[in-house]
């Protein structure tokens, strides 16, 4: 019997059909009414493993990769941790790098994906949003995901308190912290259960009772990271470690896909003339059609220092615009929700995606001004 590791719970996919209307029938129905059954069996396995993708690979997964955090970029944001996704034989296994993402409602953690032993190959259990953390395969991500838990922060009056021991915050923007010393179990970079040389580790009592919690999956922003790994050459394994099976990490430091999601976008997938086709075929009218932002050319002013300094405040300035993009989405989400629910006529739909669309136009306006002000400052003629 195949351990499930999202529900440790044994089961079976095999039955009888007991619909007693169809005795004396053919063969034929009787093997129709098994096959039904199946099927319905085969859809609560599915809701029970909740996030399991249905697909199973016979090599494992490489080592977790070692990586720097790039700074929070705002209050509400939750650590990601970065892990293996595979996209077919081709390609093999990729790097999705950690994001801070905005949680989908207060009081929500993120509980990560792993990669989980079946019996016959390696499964991935999608991650997850809920009230709490459940078990991710006592996989060590890093960054308060040490196997079991988050020791990275807390919700607390609405807010999340960031534990400054295992995150990078900048505590002039973010007063909402804390210090504790967080001692890690295992400096292991395993990133599978079960199988050999997995993970030996199955849900506790209580990580089984948090997998019956409500659950929201990955927002759309993390799919979006996804999909941008998924189309980056550079992130696939065979890339990463020179070939597949090889055990080598190297560390992410400084890496632009390991901030921000649309930089993990390959530049031959983000050209100019691209982003200029779409506009006129497709109007902006929510940030989520805004397109990827073209690299900020390294300042070079003759002055190391100076340089160094407009490069971070760059950074942060895209951070900070970053979370104000995924804020006046979620706001416009919630209005086309309200919208929906009061079966909203076509004239006042019309009216509601103009008045998002010039919320957006101003908010693009608003930041293409600032990076206008931080290129002027990184010109030469400033020094």
């Amino acid at each position: 019997m195949p351990f499930n590791p999202r529900n440790p719970q044994e089961y079976s996919i095999t039955g009888q059909a007991k619909d007693h209307r169809a005795k004396g029938n053919t063969m034929r129905i009787f093997s129709s009414i098994r096959y039904s059954l199946f099927a319905l069996v085969l859809l609560g396995l599915s809701a029970a493993a909740f996030g399991q993708i249905g697909i199973s690979v016979s090599i494992a997964p490489p080592e977790l990769l070692t990586y720097e955090q790039p700074l929070c970029p705002g209050d509400g944001y939750l650590w990601t941790p970065g892990y293996w996704a595979y996209a077919d034989a081709e390609t093999g296994y990729y790097w999705v790098p950690g994001a801070w993402v905005m949680a989908p409602e207060p009081g929500f953690l993120w509980t990560p994906g792993y990669w989980g032993w079946g019996g016959h190959g390696y499964a991935f259990n999608e991650g997850y949003w809920g009230p709490h953390v459940g078990f991710y395969g006592g996989i060590s991500y890093g960054f308060g995901y040490f196997g079991e838990g988050y020791q990275g922060g807390r919700w607390q009056d609405g807010h999340f308190f960031y534990n400054r021991s295992v995150n990078n915050v900048n505590v002039t923007n973010i007063h909402n912290v804390y210090n504790e010393t967080v001692v890690e179990r295992t400096t292991v970079r395993v990133s599978y259960n079960g199988g050999n040389g997995g993970i030996d580790r199955r849900p506790t009592p209580q990580e089984e009772s948090f997998s019956h919690e409500r659950h929201v999956p990955p927002v759309a922003v993390q799919h979006e990271h996804v999909e941008s790994a998924r189309t980056n050459p550079e992130q696939r394994a065979s890339v990463i470690h020179g070939g597949p099976g090889a055990a080598a990490s190297r560390p992410e430091a400084g890496r632009p896909e390991n901030a921000r999601p649309e930089a993990a976008r390959p530049e031959s997938g983000r050209p100019e003339n691209e982003h200029q086709e779409a506009a006129a075929t497709h109007p902006v009218v929510h940030p989520k059609d805004l397109p990827a932002r073209q690299p900020f050319a390294a300042p070079n002013t003759g002055n190391a220092a100076r340089d160094q300094k407009l490069q971070q405040q760059h950074t942060q300035l895209i951070a900070k615009q970053d979370q104000e993009r995924q804020q006046l989405q979620q706001r416009q989400d919630q209005q086309h929700q309200q919208q929906t629910s009061q079966k909203a006529n076509e004239a006042s739909q019309q009216r509601l995606e103009q008045q998002h669309q010039q919320q957006t136009q101003k908010l693009q306006q608003k930041h293409t001004q600032q990076e206008q002000k931080i290129v002027q400052r990184a010109s030469p003629k400033h020094d």
